[in-house]
Parts: structure tokens; sequence; C-alpha cells
């Protein structure tokens, strides 16, 4: 499992998550928050399976080493 999503794709995965676990908390409570586990350990773990599917690699570092 290779790093592929960095920088703001990373930060902008945990917030999404965050925000959409708080809304089964606060606000509709709606089992659908859930879904936010998924972007939020994607950004946690800089992995998304997803990715590889399409060819997309938001990770600088992962292009430093692949020497492209």
């Amino acid at each position: 499992m290779k790093a592929n999503v960095g920088g703001l794709d990373r930060i902008v995965r945990i917030v999404v998550g965050l925000g959409l676990i708080a809304l089964v908390f606060v606000g509709p409570q709606t089992i659908y928050g859930w879904i936010g586990v998924i972007p939020l350990v994607t950004g946690l773990f800089k992995f998304c399976p997803f990715y590889p599917l399409i060819g997309l690699n938001t990770c600088s570092a992962c292009h430093k080493d692949s020497g492209t």
C-alpha cells in the first residue's frame, strides 16, 4: 500500500470526514454522517484505493520516488 494522497488533498479529506461524522451527533443526526469515515481513513493513511484505478496520485513525495 503505497501512499497516493498528499498535501492539500489529505487535509481536505480529514476535515470533510470529521465534518460528516459530526453530523451524526449534531445537526440532522442521520446515519449517513458515518460516510465521513471513508475520507477520514483515506486521509489518515495517505492511501485512496480508488486513485490507482484512475491513475491519480496527489502525493508529491511519491512522484519523486518514481523518478517522474
